[in-house]
């Protein structure tokens, strides 16, 4: 008589999020978003203001709508 194994999925299990898009920053570039993000009412997260600075001049110059 053998016996049934379940076998353990790998890696980590998916979020449903979009995919990380890592990039480097200098100093002066993460002082001046982390600026920005304090002016803002929400006081948003240093990638919140990221995404919003890209998709801002993305549809400012019609690459996205």
């Amino acid at each position: 008589m053998s016996i049934n194994v379940v076998q353990k999925k790998r890696g980590r299990p998916k979020t449903g999020q979009d995919p990380v898009s890592a990039i480097r920053l200098s100093p002066e570039l993460r002082a001046a978003i982390d600026k920005a993000c304090s002016a803002e009412a929400d006081n948003p997260s240093r990638s919140e203001m990221i995404r919003r600075i890209v998709s801002d001049w993305l549809q400012k110059n019609g690459y996205f709508s």
